[in-house]
């Protein structure tokens, strides 16, 4: 594998969760790279010699990554080395969970409680908010089933 192209390809990932959801550059950089590594589990020690970066911000970066489960982490028998892979199912996770929704809109409720009924931009724009989270977790789990058909349909469409 072209290091030079992983590398890069690691950068780009990083800049992109930096500029999207604020990750630290190199939490994205570690998405990136163990989305492409081989082999696929990796030692921290060897994601820090890649990604050219210390063993802690990697060590922080993992924290994060697997407080949101997008990594998996193992340790083989006899090993003092955990080995961490990118989680395939993660994306499964992320965004198709109605239950984030679900809290949103009742915390948002709560805000209207204290605007006690009267009419305000503010009172608007909360409801509307109230309104797109009930949307979006109701509409979720069907996205997420129509796109596990798209998905199986674009499987069986590569082994004709």
């Amino acid at each position: 594998m072209n290091r030079d192209k992983v590398l890069t390809f690691a950068d780009h990932v990083g800049r992109f969760y930096a500029q999207r959801y604020a990750f630290p550059p190199v939490t994205g950089r570690v998405i990136g790279y163990l989305a492409v590594c081989e082999p696929m589990q990796q030692t921290i020690n060897e994601i820090a010699d890649t990604l050219l970066t210390s063993r802690s911000a990697i060590n922080n970066a993992m924290k994060q990554l697997e407080v949101q489960g997008l990594i998996s982490r193992t340790r083989p028998a006899g090993s003092r080395s955990d080995l961490i892979s990118f989680n395939p199912d993660a994306w499964k996770n992320s965004g198709f969970d109605p239950s984030e929704y679900i809290e949103m809109a009742a915390l948002i409720r709560e805000g209207l409680e204290i605007l006690d009924n009267k009419p305000s931009t503010r009172r608007e724009a909360l409801e509307s908010s109230v309104s797109l989270n009930e949307y979006l977790a109701e509409r979720l789990p069907v996205i997420y089933k129509e796109f596990t058909a798209y998905h199986q349909q674009k499987q069986n469409d590569k082994k004709k």
